[in-house]
Formats: structure tokens, C-alpha cells, sequence
């Protein structure tokens, strides 16, 4: 017989926060996953200025701009993301920036 003096560890909530709910820690993700792909946007428009400047060939403006693009939407695709989706932009964006802020770039 249960003792009602002791809790029910049946119905103890489950202290693991479920990203997929939206609370905090999905809105901390998806904060992070825009901040790395406005990064990553980041280094794109100031590259395209910089070869603009340097007299780049218009093929290679035309290549930094349509990945420059790309970034954009998957901007506006994080909006309505659910939490797998944002997760993996976030990682995916992670490691463009890392390869991108690398001296060998």
C-alpha cells in the first residue's frame, strides 16, 4: 500500500526539459542556430566586398553571392523549423563557419 507521506515517483514531472514544447531551451537553440547562420552570412557579404574590390572575376562574385543566398534562406527557413530541423541547421552552420574563420579559407 502507497504511503501518502512519500511521493509517487509515477507521477513526479520529469525534470528533462522536451525541446519540441518551445520553453527555453528551444528558444535558446534557435537563437544560436540564427546567430551562426547571420555569421556565416556575415563572412559571405564582407568576402564579396572584399573581391568586388580586388577586381574579381564575375564568375566567382556570382558563386560567393548564390552561397551568400543560400544562407539567407535557410535564415528564413529557421522561422518555422521545428526543433530537429533548427538543430540541424545549427551544427550544419557550426562547422560552415569553423572551415570558413579557418587560416587555410
Amino acid at each position: 500500500m502507497h504511503d501518502p507521506a512519500t511521493p509517487d515517483p509515477q507521477s513526479a514531472p520529469d525534470p528533462t526539459p522536451d525541446p519540441s514544447q518551445g520553453g527555453q531551451d528551444g528558444a535558446a537553440g534557435h537563437e544560436t542556430a540564427v546567430e551562426l547562420v547571420e555569421k556565416v552570412i556575415a563572412w559571405y557579404s564582407q568576402r564579396l566586398l572584399a573581391e568586388r574590390r580586388a577586381g574579381a572575376d564575375p564568375q566567382a562574385l556570382g558563386e560567393l553571392a548564390a552561397r551568400r543566398q543560400a544562407c539567407v534562406e535557410d535564415r528564413d527557413r529557421l522561422q518555422d523549423a521545428d526543433a530537429r530541423e533548427t538543430a540541424r541547421l545549427a551544427a550544419l552552420y557550426a562547422a560552415r563557419l569553423k572551415d570558413l574563420e579557418s587560416p587555410a579559407s
